[in-house]
């Protein structure tokens, strides 16, 4: 069925009924958004000396992750802290603020998850996490991760190479394009709802067979030894490290490969700002600040900044599937 809402995408009728009692005994309007809406904590303080309502509903906790190989690497700086990694990041389905996400995904359990490929394909698979992790060995790889607003880190990321899921499938010879889908559920996402974000949801990004396939994309399933936390896109995400971060996209629930390149969230929102390949180069500049150095976040109070390199380091590796393009134009 073509659009098919994944069984990962259903709240339960359970915690939707609780959710709207909660909301009733507090005075709230069910129909009231997200982010007009007090936040859980404070709907169960208005239950006065009764005990705390609690949300029938697992806490997700990342679990360790036994790691088949440790990828070497050539970088000499050092890992950005992990608090820093999981407390300042983008994941505007939790919210527009660095702290939105690790407040606001506290009550997101991704278990159970399935993940679905299809479009050009001879073989379409929907699969969930144990098959995933039963058919991958785990890798742990150390690559610097550059936002576009102009900050980076260095993280140790778990997973496995995107090319080892497509292969899975037997792409066809019309397969030019990856797309790939975030998870829509308002219920458990609440910055879906947010008045304050302009972003049309569910968010989607693309790359090219060739980059897809490269040996540096990684499926990333967890970092610094443990399963992805919720506010670092649990359970699935992409890692493309040559690029802006944007492009590594959160909690995937859809890959499609396709002959168009496909439409991705913030090329739609301000084309002038944010192309389709989003390749980090210095000599290419945001239409509103430099992107000639950035921020590494690190333990300190003050961020270190630093020149910011082309391709993000990994000129040497990725320059190859540029040859010929006007990177100014195809940014």
């Amino acid at each position: 069925m073509k659009n098919k809402i994944p069984s990962s995408a259903i709240t339960p009728e359970k915690i939707y009924r609780q959710r709207r009692e909660i909301m009733k005994k507090a005075g709230v309007g069910v129909g009231l958004s997200a982010v007009a809406a007090p936040s859980a904590g404070a709907l169960f303080g208005l239950f006065g000396d009764d005990e705390p309502a609690q949300p029938d509903v697992a806490v997700y906790q990342p679990k360790p992750l036994t790691i088949s190989k440790k990828v070497p690497n050539n970088l000499t700086e050092k890992l950005t802290p992990e608090s820093k990694v999981t407390s300042h990041n983008n994941f505007y389905e939790f919210g527009t603020n660095k702290t939105d996400p690790i407040e606001n995904s506290k009550l997101f359990n991704p278990e159970p998850w399935t993940i679905e490929i299809d479009g050009e394909v001879k073989q379409k698979v929907t699969l969930d996490m144990d098959a995933i992790f039963k058919q991958h060995a785990i890798e742990e790889r150390i690559y610097r991760l550059r936002c576009v607003e102009a900050w980076s880190m260095v993280i140790p990321w778990l997973g496995f190479p995107l090319a080892a899921l497509l292969k899975q499938v037997k792409p066809t010879s019309k397969a030019k394009y990856v797309a790939f889908q975030t998870l829509y559920d308002p219920e458990r996402m609440p910055g879906q709802n947010s008045r304050f974000s302009s972003i049309p949801f569910p968010y989607v990004e693309g790359l090219t067979m060739a980059e897809a396939m490269h040996p540096l994309t990684l499926m990333s399933v967890g970092l610094y030894g443990k399963t992805l936390p919720a506010q670092n896109g649990a359970p699935l995400r992409l890692v493309v490290p040559w690029k802006y971060g944007f492009k590594s996209i959160k909690s995937i629930v859809k890959i499609t490969l396709t002959e168009q390149q496909p439409p991705t969230t913030w090329q739609a929102l301000a084309p002038n700002e944010y192309g389709f390949y989003a390749n980090v180069n210095p000599e290419v500049d945001h239409p509103r600040w430099s992107q000639g150095s950035e921020r590494r976040i690190n333990d300190g109070f003050r961020a270190e900044r630093i020149p910011t390199l082309m391709f993000n380091g990994y000129q040497d590796e990725v320059a190859s599937l540029y040859k010929g393009l006007d990177l100014r134009k195809f940014y």
